[in-house]
């Protein structure tokens, strides 16, 4: 069994005795499916975000119940169906327990979010191969600028010995 909460938008314009009738409607579906109730708090009337089948208010209703996940969509069948109903919602609620019980769990776990082993050794390893590689990356880029820097400077000298070659003359004619 999961635990759920439904939020239930109903009508304002109900009489007291006719919004009881329908959240009863609701919660017994709930119980005839095999579910049980928690809770059942009414939030009484508020305000739309926007107008809902020209109604600017609703009642609301904050049902907390256990049930079998196979049974939830038959019960929101029946809601769909209800004209006092104006919208519902039905979430999930994870009960992730105790703190205790969730620590050893974590601590157990031998690889992190992305696959990494968490013990000690692979991060001694770790640091290892990044020394190596920053190294490497040194030595590469060191190599690569001053390679950059002899075929610059070989451009530099072509251009310098084409101008000589022109001559005064045949500069002023290209520029």
């Amino acid at each position: 069994m999961r635990r759920y909460e439904l939020m239930l938008l109903l009508r304002p314009d109900l009489e007291d005795d006719k919004l009881q009738a329908a959240v009863e409607k609701v919660t017994r579906a709930i119980v005839n499916a095999g579910g049980s109730l928690s809770k059942v708090s009414p939030w009484g009337k508020r305000r739309l975000a926007y107008d809902i089948n020209r109604h600017r208010e609703a009642s609301y209703f904050l049902i907390h119940f256990d049930i079998e996940p196979s049974q939830v969509r038959e019960i929101e069948r029946g809601m769909l169906i209800s004209e006092e109903i104006l919208r519902h919602l039905v979430t999930v609620l994870e009960d992730r327990g105790p703190i205790d019980e969730l620590v050893p769990a974590a601590a157990a776990r031998s690889v992190d979010d992305d696959g990494e082993p968490l013990d000690g050794d692979a991060e001694e390893d770790s640091d290892d191969t990044s020394d190596d590689t920053s190294d490497d990356t040194s030595d590469d880029t060191s190599s690569d600028a001053d390679a950059a820097d002899e075929q610059n400077d070989g451009a530099d000298a072509d251009q310098a010995a084409e101008a000589e070659v022109q001559g005064p003359d045949e500069e002023r004619a290209e520029g």
